[in-house]
């Protein structure tokens, strides 16, 4: 034992006699502290269950490309529309600071990448929203992004997979915000019209004008475990109906069981699950009965 501790004090450098001077230096990403849980784990370890917490199984938010890494077949991404960058249509004050910082904080042109990429071998088109830009809040960008998607969908007859994650519109575009709700739902309805497949993954948050448009138009839905989902937030429903709503409301979980929500998938078998899914629904794979 005697030896273990020299060559702990060793490593340490503890000085027995003056406890003050005694400093630890310890990396400060060193551990990762659930918000839902409150326990403290290694971060190396929270990263190696796909930026899952261990104990409780808390989906952390992801970057873009941090999900673009883990969904869709390395070096098959092929980005639409990279430059494609806001204006202040309605010159809100601080927009185009706000909109410059964040472009140099997370490396993104806006709050979304869309591209024409392969899950295992099955070629689609993606959009994955980013919370760390924004809120991923839809602004013209977003949706001129989102429906240009759509109409390359339909011109190659590719299917589409969405991964949602917004505040909302965003307020600072004001009007045209709201248009896009419009548009890309306009959008939505050509590519089904075409009798293509298109879904929707719904991770945390889901909310407000994306709720209302797109992200609830997928030929099939599918959410990350208890993802925040809804349109308005809690406290303005319960403040309107003078009511007061379950704990587990607007989870996806509860949506499930109200038939919003097709299946819940976790993280670590979401890819396998877009690839089944394309595969079912690829239209060469449809028998034609009338032949």
């Amino acid at each position: 034992m005697e030896d273990l501790f020299k060559i702990v004090k060793s490593r340490v450098k503890i000085d027995i006699k003056s406890p003050k001077k005694n400093k630890v230096n310890i990396p400060s990403d060193l551990l990762f502290k659930c918000p839902r849980c409150q326990t403290a784990i290694f971060k190396e370890e929270f990263v190696n269950a796909g930026r899952i917490c261990t104990r409780c199984g808390y989906h952390s938010r992801l970057t873009a490309h941090q999900r673009l890494e883990i969904t869709v077949d390395k070096g098959t991404f092929v980005e639409y529309d990279a430059n494609l960058s806001s204006v202040n249509p309605i010159d809100f004050p601080g927009y185009d600071e706000k909109v410059k910082s964040l472009m140099t904080k997370t490396g993104l042109k806006d709050a979304i990448i869309t591209g024409e990429c392969e899950i295992r071998g099955e070629r689609c088109v993606i959009g994955i929203m980013d919370s760390h830009f924004m809120m991923a809040s839809m602004g013209s960008v977003v949706g001129e992004k989102i429906a240009r998607a759509f109409e390359r969908a339909i011109e190659k007859k590719l299917p589409v997979i969405l991964f949602t994650a917004s505040g909302g519109a965003r307020m600072q575009e004001g009007i045209v915000s709201l248009m896009q709700m419009a548009k890309t739902s306009g959008a939505v309805a050509l590519h089904s019209e075409a009798g293509l497949f298109y879904c929707t993954v719904l991770t945390d948050p889901t909310t407000g004008g994306v709720t209302a448009s797109f992200a609830s138009l997928g030929d099939i839905i599918l959410a990350e475990p208890k993802v925040l989902v809804g349109f308005a937030g809690r406290r303005v429903i319960e403040g309107t109906i003078k009511q007061r709503l379950p704990d587990e409301f607007q989870s996806a979980e509860f949506l499930k069981s109200h038939g919003f929500v097709d299946m819940i998938v976790e993280r670590k078998r979401m890819r396998h699950v877009l690839y089944r899914l394309l595969r079912f629904h690829k239209k060469e794979a449809i028998p034609d009965w009338t032949k």
